[in-house]
């Protein structure tokens, strides 16, 4: 047996069945036990996001919404548009309720971990602030496992290098070698260049590229998968019949389409959603720590993401290919299947559209994880390698373009899903912890005590 065989065999154990219900049996532990934050919450993480409540006081060094910009340009990714016509075209219509499903629990995982991080972030005497997971294991669990968090930071930057820079790139240098015929190698100096003078400006300069970017390539994107569902307009109703009744049916064979049992399309569904929104994994934790913001604050925030993340942008991508038929007709996989759904209705535009995007999503994405691995680089060695990091994280982009690193990016997405196990275990043993400050964070904003800035 290879090691590429046997690397793609530890990258099926990790995202087994088991990783999956502890996924999802902690949303829904987290979401009975915190009374539902993601409904009753909702508006009131959106007045937070427009500044409603900001306090210049507060420690920290980029706003809610860079923050929240930041944090979906490492979730908002690849996984939006071919991770979700892998679901479809592995699972069914199915899959899209089942991926609503984990995106919607995946809110209150969110919420929790994002308290967590900034509850225990800490402060340097450089002015800078430090939090993730690996803060809440040394500074809100006992000392005996303070070595999961040196694990959750090794682990994080080792996921920078692959699922966070490689696959990105290689991505990004492919589509646009099929559109427009620019050799990889091309591609991937330029990326590097791009990656290294964003990077140079630390987490503010990223935050200040993301809140531009990220509305920008979603803007596009959704609106393009929007005209793809519109052109279709007369099969939504059918489409959503579809999607509620494959769920917990399966789907026959259609045209080129295998049929599947109830079982995968389950899997497929929770599966993307997860890889996708990233909640459970603490990444995201990391671009929320540096907010100027109170703890429960930015957990509200975060609740967002997994909403616009997997509820918006995922939901329109599978609507598009679902009115689009391209599903069951076609044998494209992945990215591909999707640029056929946007050709189908708008013509070679349509390609253009889903490159374009796809590049934006995936230098976002890029740009976030190294911010992400720094944090990994700098809880294990402390700040003096931050520069030696750097330099290697932008070779690594152009490696990733012209280089078939299967067997590391298997290493790279295994070692990923382990994230959730440090994580997952933190948050669980501080949920009354989360409570506390919940409850008193209501009492506070009902009785006026949480004061209206703007």
């Amino acid at each position: 047996m290879s090691l590429e065989e046997i690397t793609g065999q530890f990258v099926g154990m990790v995202w087994g069945l088991p990783l999956i219900f502890l996924l999802v049996g902690a949303g829904v532990m987290f979401t009975l036990y915190f009374g539902f934050p993601q409904l009753t919450l909702f508006k009131h993480a959106i007045d937070i996001v427009r500044g409603k409540y900001d306090n210049p006081d507060d420690e920290g060094e980029i706003s809610h919404f860079q923050a929240l910009a930041t944090a979906l340009s490492a979730t908002v990714g690849l996984g939006n548009i071919a991770g979700v016509a892998v679901a479809v075209a592995a699972g069914g219509p199915g899959a899209v309720f089942w991926m609503w499903v984990a995106g919607f629990i995946g809110m209150t995982t969110k919420f929790t971990e994002v308290t967590l991080s900034l509850t225990y972030r800490e402060k340097l005497t450089t002015g800078e602030v430090h939090g993730g997971p690996m803060y809440v294991v040394k500074n809100g669990l006992p000392k005996s496992l303070g070595f999961m968090g040196w694990l959750y930071a090794l682990f994080v930057i080792l996921s920078s290098f692959g699922a966070g820079n490689m696959f990105q790139s290689n991505q990004m240098a492919s589509i646009i070698n099929r559109t427009v015929g620019l050799p990889e190698w091309v591609s991937g100096i330029i990326f590097a260049i791009l990656a290294f003078i964003v990077l140079v400006g630390g987490i503010k300069r990223i935050a200040n590229v993301t809140d531009k970017l990220v509305p920008a390539m979603v803007v596009l994107y959704v609106g393009g998968a929007l005209f793809v569902v519109l052109s279709n307009f007369a099969d939504i109703p059918n489409m959503f019949s579809m999607i509620i009744s494959n769920a917990f049916t399966g789907t026959a064979a259609t045209g080129a389409f295998a049929g599947v049992v109830v079982k995968e399309v389950i899997i497929q569904g929770v599966r993307r959603a997860t890889f996708s929104s990233e909640a459970g994994m603490g990444s995201a934790a990391m671009a929320h720590s540096a907010a100027k913001s109170t703890p429960i604050q930015e957990g509200i925030v975060a609740l967002l993401e997994p909403f616009i993340d997997t509820i918006v942008v995922c939901t329109i991508t599978a609507l598009a290919i679902l009115s689009s038929g391209v599903w069951s007709t076609s044998s494209a996989q992945g990215v591909d299947l999707t640029s056929a759904a946007f050709t189908s209705a708008m013509g070679p535009i349509g390609a253009w559209i889903v490159t374009i995007t796809v590049t934006m999503f995936a230098f976002s994405t890029l740009i976030s994880w190294s911010y992400y691995g720094e944090q990994g680089v700098i809880y294990i060695f402390g700040e003096k390698p931050l520069k030696i990091y750097r330099v290697i994280f932008c070779i690594f982009v152009f490696l990733g373009t012209t280089v078939k690193l299967q067997t590391v990016l298997n290493i790279s997405d295994g070692v990923y899903g382990l994230l959730a196990i440090p994580n997952m275990l933190a948050c669980f043993m501080l949920m009354p912890k989360v409570r506390e400050v919940l409850t008193k964070y209501k009492s506070d904003l009902k009785s006026g005590a949480i004061k209206v800035y703007k």
